[in-house]
C-alpha cells in the first residue's frame, strides 16, 4: 500500500493581519454577522490599517475570511464611566488611537454564523491577547454585547442579566463567552450602540488584565512630547558649483542640530539654486539639467541626516521618472532611511514653464517623533488633503514652499494655519527669499516662514509657535507638543475631529 497523503484532508485555519484586498469581504462578512446593525464603510476599515494595522486581525480558513476583530490603544482613565461606543473609537475612525497608551480597547470581533462552535472568535481573542502582551499594555477592555437581554428585559434590569449569565442561569452567547475567556465585567454601559436592538444599546464593560506588564515609567509620567522643529528661510543667490549648494545646505542642518532640533525643513524646489551656474536659458532644458542632480541631492541630504542626527524635510526637487518630470518632496530621517511624497496639484506657473506633472498619493510617514505628513506648496491649498492625511494619523504637516510675491505667500501661510485649526494638527511652512536674476523664472521670491498650532488655550497665543522676520536669511526654531495636541483633541474647547458631522458628509479618498 502506498503512502496516504494525507494534504488531501487538510483545512487550513490562519490567523493574520487584516489587509487592504480584505476590507470588501469583511464588509460583507459583516452584514452577514449582524444583520439590521449599521456596516462598517471602506473609510472605516481603511483609517484602521492607516493608523493601527498591527491592531487589527481576522481568521481566513481555506483562502475565505471568516472572522475579524477590531482594536486601538487608549488610556482608559481619559474616558467618561459611561463613553460611547462612538466616543471611544471617534465614530468607528480610530484616529484617537494613541500609540504610548495602557490599554488595549476591542471595538468589534466578528465571525461567520456557518463556522461558529470552532473556536474562530477564541483564536481572535487570543492574538489581541498576544499583542496585548508584546505591546506591554496593562489590559484589553472591550464594550460587550448582551445579545440575548433583549428575551428578558421585560422581567428584569440590565444588571440583574448580567449576574444570571455570569452565574450560568441564562446563556448569553457574547457575554458567556468573553466570561469563559478571562474577562471581568467592570460596569454597565446605556446607549452604547444607538442600533444594537438585541441588547436594549446596553453594553458589558469589560476587562482582562495583562499579568505580564511591566510598568514603564514614561507611560505614567509622561506629561509633554516636545518635538523641536527649524524652519530655514532659505536665501536663493547665485552660485558657482554644486559644491558650493552643499556648503550652504550643510550649514543650516549644522545650525538645526546646535539648537537640538527633531526636524529641519528645507523650501520648494530651493534646488534650482543649481540652475544659476547652468548654461541654459530655456526653461524646460534647464529643469531637465536639474534633474540630473538627483542622486547626488538625495546621498547629500542622506549623509547630513544621519551626520547631524536631525530628521530633514528636504524641500523639494524636480526629478525625472519615465519621462515626466514630477516635483517630489524627501524625507531623510535621522537613521537613515529615506519616504518621498510628490506634489499632486500642480501650479499653472509650473506646467506653463517646466512642464511638471502631479502625481497622487497622499503619504503620512512614521518617524521617531510620530506621524507627519508632507503636502508641498500648492496642495495646501486643497483642504480635503490635510484632512486626509490627519484622518491616516498625521500630527506635524510639513508645507515646503516657493512664491515670488506676498499674495501668494499669504494663500500659503492662511491655508496652513487653516489646516492646523480645523484638524488639531500642527503645521510648519518653510520658503525661500532673494533672488536668481539668471534664471527664468525664478527670479524674485517672497516668504515669512513659520510654525503654527491649532488656536486654543493650550497653545501658543495666535497659533504661531515660531515665525521668521519676512525676507531675511534665517531660521526659525520652536517646540511643538504631541502630548498637549493628544489631550486637546480629546478635550479641547472645540473638538473639530470628533465634532465632525459624518451623518451629512465625509471625504472619500479614492486611491
Amino acid at each position: 500500500m502506498s503512502e496516504l497523503d494525507v494534504s488531501k484532508f487538510e483545512k487550513k485555519i490562519e490567523v493574520r493581519p487584516i489587509r487592504y484586498e480584505d476590507i470588501d469581504e469583511i464588509l460583507a462578512l459583516q452584514k452577514k454577522c449582524f444583520p439590521g446593525m449599521d456596516p462598517w464603510k471602506r473609510d472605516h476599515l481603511e483609517s484602521h490599517l492607516d493608523i493601527f494595522p498591527e491592531g487589527q486581525f481576522c481568521v481566513e480558513a481555506e483562502g475565505e475570511i471568516i472572522g475579524s476583530c477590531s482594536s486601538l490603544m487608549v488610556n482608559f482613565d481619559e474616558y467618561d464611566d459611561q463613553h460611547t461606543w462612538d466616543d471611544i473609537t471617534d465614530e468607528g475612525y480610530i484616529t484617537n488611537h494613541n500609540p504610548d497608551g495602557y490599554n488595549l480597547y476591542g471595538i468589534e470581533v466578528m465571525v461567520d454564523p456557518e463556522y461558529r462552535r470552532m473556536k474562530i472568535g477564541k483564536r481572535l481573542y487570543d492574538a489581541r491577547k498576544d499583542l496585548a502582551r508584546e505591546l506591554n499594555v496593562k489590559s484589553i477592555i472591550i464594550g460587550g454585547r448582551i445579545p440575548n437581554y433583549h428575551k428578558h428585559a421585560d422581567e428584569m434590569k440590565a444588571s440583574e442579566y448580567v449576574e444570571e449569565v455570569k452565574f450560568q442561569n441564562i446563556y448569553d452567547p457574547v457575554l458567556t463567552f468573553q466570561l469563559m475567556n478571562g474577562f471581568n465585567v467592570m460596569r454597565i454601559n446605556p446607549n452604547y450602540l444607538p442600533d444594537d436592538k438585541a441588547s436594549k444599546q446596553f453594553a458589558t464593560l469589560m476587562e482582562w488584565n495583562n499579568v505580564e506588564y511591566k510598568a514603564k515609567t514614561r507611560r505614567h509620567f509622561r506629561s509633554s512630547f516636545p518635538v523641536r522643529i527649524c524652519a530655514i528661510q532659505y536665501a536663493m543667490k547665485k552660485i558657482s558649483s554644486f559644491e558650493e549648494f552643499a556648503n550652504q545646505v550643510e550649514y543650516y542642518v549644522d545650525v538645526a542640530a546646535d539648537f537640538g532640533s527633531d526636524f529641519a525643513v528645507f523650501p520648494e524646489i530651493f534646488t534650482t539654486q543649481l540652475m544659476s551656474f547652468m548654461d541654459e536659458k530655456i526653461p524646460s532644458k534647464a529643469v531637465r539639467r536639474l534633474t540630473e542632480y538627483t542622486e547626488p541631492y538625495i546621498e547629500l541630504f542622506t549623509d547630513l541626516a544621519v551626520k547631524y542626527n536631525v530628521n530633514i524635510i528636504g524641500g523639494s526637487h524636480f526629478v525625472l521618472e519615465d519621462e515626466k518630470i514630477y516635483n517630489i518632496a524627501y524625507l531623510f530621517r535621522r537613521d537613515g532611511t529615506i519616504e518621498k511624497q510628490y506634489k499632486i496639484h500642480v501650479t499653472p506657473n509650473e506646467r506653463r514653464w517646466w512642464g511638471i506633472h502631479g502625481s497622487d498619493g497622499i503619504e503620512v510617514f512614521d518617524t521617531d517623533c510620530g506621524k507627519i505628513a508632507i503636502q508641498i506648496c500648492y496642495d495646501i491649498e486643497f483642504p480635503e488633503l490635510g484632512r486626509i492625511a490627519t484622518d491616516k494619523g498625521a500630527n506635524i504637516l510639513f508645507t515646503p514652499f516657493c512664491t515670488d510675491d506676498r499674495q501668494g505667500y499669504l494663500r500659503v501661510r492662511y491655508c496652513a494655519q487653516a489646516r492646523a485649526v480645523e484638524n488639531q494638527i500642527y503645521t510648519v511652512i518653510a520658503g525661500t527669499i532673494g533672488n536668481l536674476s539668471q534664471v527664468e523664472n525664478m527670479d524674485v521670491q517672497y516668504a515669512q516662514s513659520g510654525i503654527f498650532t491649532p488656536s486654543d488655550f493650550a497653545f501658543s497665543r495666535d497659533g504661531i509657535a515660531g515665525e521668521c522676520h519676512p525676507n531675511i536669511e534665517t531660521v526659525v526654531v520652536g517646540d511643538v507638543d504631541l502630548e498637549i495636541l493628544r489631550r486637546q483633541r480629546q478635550s479641547g474647547t472645540v473638538r473639530q475631529l470628533r465634532d465632525r458631522r459624518k451623518d451629512l458628509y465625509e471625504i472619500h479618498y479614492k486611491k
